[in-house]
């Protein structure tokens, strides 16, 4: 049986590599990738490459912490999220996609939920004038496709990998629900789960709802304060914010987060100062906005955790050729 508690990754990379969980694995996630990629250009995005270091990166990454470089004297970031390179490049195009890496070294006890790494991929789509209701839809066509296709066209790794059509019967009817966070608080509570209502649902919070389902769900309306300066607070309902969580069913997880977003420079400076960030850090960001950024939504799936899912792994470092766990040492 495996154990999440005692994992700490292949015994060595010859194992894995070779190994035909790991083959399946890969080749499912290379469906899933084309999938989207079809899916998105036919729908008028462009796919950029995001760059890996810059001065800033997303400080909302949940406890984990930022990798400093030196880039020629100054300090730079290995990037832990897109987010502000895409609401950037909609100065360029009014959508993008990218298939973005990052790294978070996560805190150590994440290594035992089967779902953290210390180096992933993130499928960003960012789509400008778009409300969160309108990505919401776009992010729910899209996973259907991306997992319709791989259904349809490698049932042999799917079939070696334990899984079938049957696994995705809630998933592919799509109309995904929308439960809002106090509503998913309440659930929680009810069975017998500390959840906090002014923060992220935790870890084992998700996991619990996820194994209530059959079939994938957003949870949004998270409250101010839980998310980064960047996620639009809602007009109609102040405290809370315009942003929401893809859970996967089965006990899989959170495999996305997005959110409207503010391009209020005002707004983004006040937010900043509320979370304890430092405006001068993202001077080259905020210039961008003063001088107008346009008003978009957005998110970001996680690769390896949507591989994880559709292929039916023990644990998300099975997605992954190098995996690298949270605390262990790893090529």
């Amino acid at each position: 049986m495996y154990d999440a508690a005692t994992d700490t990754g292949p015994a060595d990379p010859g194992s894995h590599l070779t190994s035909p969980t790991t083959r399946a694995a890969l080749r499912v996630q290379q469906g899933l990738l084309a999938a989207a990629r079809e899916y998105l250009t036919g729908h008028g995005f462009t796919e950029l490459l995001p760059p890996v270091i810059g001065p800033v990166t997303d400080p909302g990454a949940r406890g984990a912490k930022q990798v400093d470089i030196d880039y020629y004297g100054h300090r730079y970031k290995l990037m832990t999220s897109a987010i502000l390179y895409k609401q950037s490049s909609l100065l360029a195009f009014d959508r993008i996609f990218c298939v973005a890496p990052n790294v978070r070294l996560e805190p150590l006890e994440t290594a035992s939920t089967s779902r953290h790494l210390a180096e992933f991929h993130q499928l960003d789509v960012e789509m400008g004038g778009a409300s969160r209701e309108e990505v919401m839809r776009l992010l729910e066509e899209l996973v259907v496709h991306m997992v319709r296709q791989v259904v349809t066209g490698l049932p042999g790794e799917l079939e070696r990998l334990g899984r079938d059509r049957d696994d995705f019967l809630g998933l592919l009817r799509g109309g995904f629900a929308r439960v809002p966070h106090a509503a998913a608080v309440e659930q929680l509570r009810a069975l017998g789960h500390p959840q906090s209502a002014d923060t992220e649902l935790d870890w084992e919070g998700e996991a619990l709802l996820s194994a209530k389902s059959d079939a994938p769900f957003l949870v949004t309306d998270y409250p101010k304060g839980s998310r980064g300066f960047y996620d639009r607070e809602d007009p109609q309902a102040p405290g809370r914010l315009r942003n929401f969580d893809l859970i996967a069913p089965q006990g899989y997880g959170e495999l996305c987060s997005g959110s409207e977003r503010t391009n209020d420079y005002a707004e983004i400076i006040t937010r900043m100062r509320e979370t304890g960030e430092n405006p001068r850090k993202y001077r080259w960001y905020l210039d961008l906005v003063r001088a107008g950024v346009p008003a978009s939504s957005g998110f970001g799936i996680g690769v390896e955790r949507l591989t994880r899912y559709v292929a039916g792994l023990d644990a998300v470092w099975q997605a992954s050729a190098y995996p690298k766990l949270p605390g262990v040492v790893a090529p």
